[in-house]
C-alpha cells in the first residue's frame, strides 16, 4: 500500500490534474467550509464522484463544466471502485468527496487498500468535520482550563459494531467533551448509557446538518436529549455534543497569561505589561 502513497501535485497547467483519486473532505456542508486545497480539486478534476445523500449539490458549484458528476449514495463499493479505477486508467482525475473530514467515519481505509492493490495513486484532502463545525456555531471551545481538557469522538454500536473497550459507557466515565456520531436510530440507549456518569443536567447540543439550508441546533440537557430528538424527528446526519464547555465557565489558559514562560516570550509581571506599554 505505501507504494501509492504519494505526494501527488498540480501539474504545471494550473487546471489540469495529474491522472489519480484524489479523496476529499467537503467538510459539514457549507461550500464556504471547503478548504482551499479541496476548492482547487473540485475545480480541475476529470470525474467527481460523490455521496449525494450527504453532500449537497451547492458544493459542486466549483466543478468544471465538462466535468463528470457520479452520485454514489445507491451504488455499493464493488460498484465504485471501477469507476475510479477506469477513470484514471484512461488518464483521467478523479475527486472522491466525502462529507466532513475522511479521516472520521468515511470508509476511506478499504478504498485506498484496494486502490493501492490495483495500483492506483491516490492522496488524501483533510475536511472540517461537524465536531468542529459545531463548537464554532456554538461559540464554545471543547477544551476549557480546569474544566474539561479531552474531546472524545465516538458512536454507539449499531449495525457497524464498537469494540468492547470502547463501549459508550465506559467513555462516558471521563465526563469529557463527547461528541457523538451515526446514533440518532440508538439515541434513547445512548442516552440512558451516558446518564450513567454525566449529570442529567449536563448541557448537550443537537446538531442536525450541519451547514445545509435546513440546519438545526438545539441545546438541551442530557435528560432531555431523546425526548427532543424525538420531538424534532431528527433522523440521520446528528452529531451530539455533550459537555461541561457548553456552561458558562470562566477558566482560563496558561498560554497568553502574562506569569507564563514558554521559548518566545518570557514571563512579566501585569506591571512591567504597563511600563512596555507606555514605552
Amino acid at each position: 500500500m505505501s507504494e501509492s502513497i504519494n505526494v501527488l501535485s498540480f501539474s504545471k497547467y494550473p487546471n489540469l490534474l495529474e491522472p489519480a483519486v484524489y479523496i476529499v473532505g467537503a467538510g459539514p456542508g457549507d461550500p464556504d467550509l471547503l478548504t482551499v486545497r479541496a476548492q482547487k480539486l473540485l475545480a480541475a478534476a476529470d470525474v467527481i464522484l460523490f455521496a449525494d445523500s450527504l453532500i449537497p449539490e451547492q458544493i459542486l458549484a466549483v466543478c468544471r463544466p465538462d466535468a463528470e458528476i457520479i452520485k454514489t449514495a445507491n451504488r455499493t463499493l464493488e460498484e465504485i471502485l471501477p469507476l475510479m479505477i477506469d477513470a484514471v486508467r484512461s488518464h483521467k482525475s478523479v475527486v472522491r468527496l466525502h462529507s466532513g473530514d475522511p479521516s472520521l467515519y468515511s470508509a476511506i481505509h478499504e478504498q485506498m487498500q484496494l486502490l493501492a492493490d490495483a495500483n492506483i495513486p491516490f492522496e488524501v484532502t483533510p475536511g472540517i468535520s461537524a465536531f468542529q463545525s459545531a463548537a464554532a456555531k456554538l461559540k464554545i471551545e471543547l477544551t476549557v482550563p480546569g474544566l474539561v481538557q479531552t474531546i472524545i469522538l465516538t458512536r454507539i454500536s449499531g449495525r457497524t459494531h464498537v469494540p468492547d473497550t470502547e463501549e459508550l459507557a465506559s467513555l462516558a466515565a471521563h465526563q469529557a467533551s463527547l461528541c457523538l456520531y451515526l446514533s440518532v436510530s440508538h439515541i434513547t440507549e445512548a442516552q440512558g448509557k451516558l446518564l450513567e456518569h454525566y449529570d442529567p443536567d449536563t448541557p448537550v447540543a443537537i446538531c442536525y446538518r450541519l451547514g445545509w439550508p435546513d440546519e438545526k441546533i438545539r441545546v438541551v440537557t442530557l435528560a432531555q436529549m431523546a425526548n427532543c430528538t424525538h420531538e424534532e424527528k431528527l433522523r440521520r446526519t446528528t452529531l451530539y455534543v455533550i459537555s461541561p464547555a457548553l456552561l458558562p465557565v470562566s477558566g482560563r489558559s496558561c498560554l497568553y497569561h502574562p506569569e507564563h514562560n514558554h521559548l518566545f516570550r518570557s514571563s512579566h509581571s501585569l506591571g512591567s505589561d504597563t511600563t512596555e506599554l507606555r514605552m
